[in-house]
């Protein structure tokens, strides 16, 4: 019943803040997580008016819209989401404001679902951390640089021009990460987080991915969660763990406090971006920065 009254007065709002008058001739668009931010960046260049909900940290699991945001979405032309409930306080306002005729579109609709990985987890029932596959984002640009192009017909070659320029740094990307894992040797490779934000990674890489909070961070670790982990951790002999930059610490540190009252080691490897990047100006705020500090992380501390 709450809920319900939090989506009606966030329509409410959103329908009621519809006013801000444009600056310029440019779409204003609006993007949730700061993956697809960076990817319509990628895309559409200064050609519209970018605004992105969720900046460097911040966990979509979790996220409640301000009442800055609300203005954001209620002045938007076109709103860019992952979908399959990834945002998932959103999700149902998203739809309710396409009815409504308000251009909402989830990137996860480039995907072919039936090769998503499944989760009991998730109202969609699949997993939404699809930037994690390269293939996935390569699809997503292409998704991307048709629904701009529907949006804004006279900047189609930009647009065009542009994701194929992206596309050529997804391979580039893909094949230095591809050199970069094969130095580990495979019986290293497997990958212990905070949630199991990391699943279609390993399955593209090759990796065993086991997170302890599960798919969402909105899912608390019990005890028994973490002594079964802690427990894996010993028998695969494990040399690291690793933090997430959206999720509390004290849990990968607990699980580490577990492992150690057992009279075994394993050291945390450091600090992952799973579900936001990094700051922005850095390396790691683009979705390239990212995949690449993450797979050098990972690989250094699993050595």
């Amino acid at each position: 019943m709450k809920k319900t009254i939090l989506i009606f007065s966030l329509i409410t709002l959103l329908f009621s803040c519809k006013n801000e008058k444009k600056t310029n001739d440019k779409l204003n668009i609006v993007t949730t997580t700061s993956m697809i931010t960076d990817l319509v960046k990628n895309i559409a260049g200064d050609q519209i008016n970018l605004q992105g909900l969720m900046g460097s940290g911040v966990d979509p699991h979790l996220y409640k819209a301000s009442e800055g945001d609300v203005s954001k979405l209620a002045n938007a032309d076109l709103i860019f989401y992952n979908g399959l409930h990834l945002e998932g306080k959103l999700v149902e306002v998203f739809e309710k404001m396409h009815s409504q005729k308000t251009k909402t579109i989830a990137i996860s609709d480039a995907l072919d679902k039936n090769t998503l990985i499944g989760s009991e987890y998730f109202a969609s029932n699949y997993d939404p951390h699809i930037w994690f596959n390269i293939a996935y984002w390569e699809q997503a640009t292409k998704f991307v640089v048709t629904k701009l192009s529907e949006a804004i017909p006279e900047q189609k070659l930009v647009f065009k021009t542009n994701g194929e320029n992206y596309l050529k740094q997804l391979a580039t990307l893909k094949s230095n990460l591809e050199t970069t894992i094969a130095t580990l040797p495979k019986e290293n490779r497997i990958l212990v987080t905070a949630h199991d934000a990391f699943n279609y990674f390993g399955k593209a890489f090759g990796f065993e991915v086991v997170g302890l909070q599960g798919l969402s961070t909105a899912t608390e670790a019990g005890v028994q969660d973490v002594q079964k982990l802690a427990a894996f951790i010993i028998e695969k002999n494990v040399k690291a763990i690793f933090v997430e930059s959206s999720v509390p610490k004290r849990t990968i540190e607990a699980l580490q406090a577990a492992v150690k009252s057992k009279n075994h080691e394993v050291t945390i490897g450091g600090t992952l971006y799973s579900d936001a990047l990094g700051n922005i100006g850095t390396i790691e705020g683009t979705y390239i920065g990212m995949f690449e500090y993450n797979v050098n992380t990972i690989v250094n501390a699993l050595k």
